[in-house]
């Protein structure tokens, strides 16, 4: 027991001080074995002595040795080092390791076109893992990592929330989804006039979406007076109305990317600066798998349309401190 004591009060370091000093008998060449200055393992060898009240080296020696106690110290030092590092292999290798299941959550206003896009793919580079994968709100997802449901989710961000780690993959354009007897159906830009600005359709579960559609459009609040209430939580809904001339969207730009101009619909770009959201790879702070974290980011962004991989002046749209959106979470 009092020998546990005294290995408890080392540290790691500075065992491995006192295994150089016994390999090399010098402390200059110890020290730059170590990577340290001599004076500075010196005094951490003195340190170490004082505290256990042993002298583990007898400098009276030329070149030096260790004592009698020195010499069980060193050999229990090298027990102590080999198990350290069985201990580091073992979890690198369960950082490493690929199989499995893994929870992922992804946005709604992304999942139906983002997934179809990249889950072969997935599977073919990570084939020992079993994906449960989760279309839920910003909110939910953000609450689900937190809590352990999901072991990661890929979302727009920042969060801002300090518990989660956010690792972006790739900046999502938005685009103007218009009725094609819009005045602008036929242009090659987008601009935003007052009238859109009253016929902007939101989602109705999606806070955060609506609050970057809103920050596009510079509005604090919807200022429209609807002659009806449809409570849309699809992109596929909002397109249909938009198609029906009910308003116009604000859409993802992968949303729209394989649909051929409908007859009743364009999809417009905005004249630059671009407004786009960021796309992230989120796990909580204790997500340790950072391999598959590599894996899976890479595997999203080979597999985007090269059109959106192309890099353009853009200005990037947060959600995380809107007013919108804190108000209407804390409804």
């Amino acid at each position: 027991m009092k020998q546990l004591i005294l290995f408890i009060i080392m540290t790691i370091q500075q065992l491995k001080y006192v295994i150089a000093l016994n390999e090399e008998r010098h402390f200059a060449k110890a020290a730059e074995k170590c990577l340290v200055s001599q004076p500075g393992l010196t005094i951490q060898l003195k340190k170490l002595e004082e505290e256990i009240g042993i002298k583990i080296f007898d400098r009276s020696k030329v070149p030096l040795k260790p004592t009698e106690l020195g010499e069980e110290i060193v050999e229990k030092a090298k027990r102590v080092i080999k198990e350290t590092n069985e201990i580091r292999d073992f979890v690198i290798s369960k950082k490493n390791e690929l199989k499995g299941t893994i929870k992922i959550g992804i946005v709604s206003t992304l999942s139906p076109y983002l997934i179809p896009l990249c889950l072969s793919e997935l599977q073919k580079a990570t084939p020992d893992i079993h994906y449960i994968i989760k279309e839920a709100t910003t909110v939910d997802l953000v609450k689900n990592v937190d809590n352990g449901e999901l072991d990661l989710a890929i979302m727009a961000t920042p969060t801002g929330e300090k518990f989660l780690r956010e690792f972006p993959i790739f900046e999502e354009p938005f685009i103007a989804y218009l009725n094609k007897k819009h005045s602008q159906a036929k242009s090659e830009y987008y601009k935003l006039d007052s009238d859109d600005a009253n016929n902007l359709i939101l989602l109705e579960s999606e806070f955060c979406y609506n609050s970057q559609l809103l920050n596009i459009c510079e509005l604090e609040s919807s200022k429209s007076t609807p002659k009806f209430s449809y409570q849309i939580n699809s992109i596929e809904s909002l397109k249909s109305m938009v198609k029906a001339d009910f308003g116009f969207a604000i859409l993802p730009w992968l949303s729209t990317s394989g649909e051929k101009n409908h007859n009743n619909a364009a999809s417009l770009p905005f004249e630059s600066p671009i407004p786009v959201r960021e796309i992230s790879l989120v796990t909580s702070d204790t997500f340790s798998k950072k391999l598959l974290i590599k894996k899976i980011s890479k595997v999203v962004y080979d597999c985007l349309p090269e059109e959106l991989k192309q890099r353009t002046e853009h200005k990037k749209i947060r959600w995380d401190d809107s007013p919108y959106f804190i108000k209407s979470i804390s409804n």
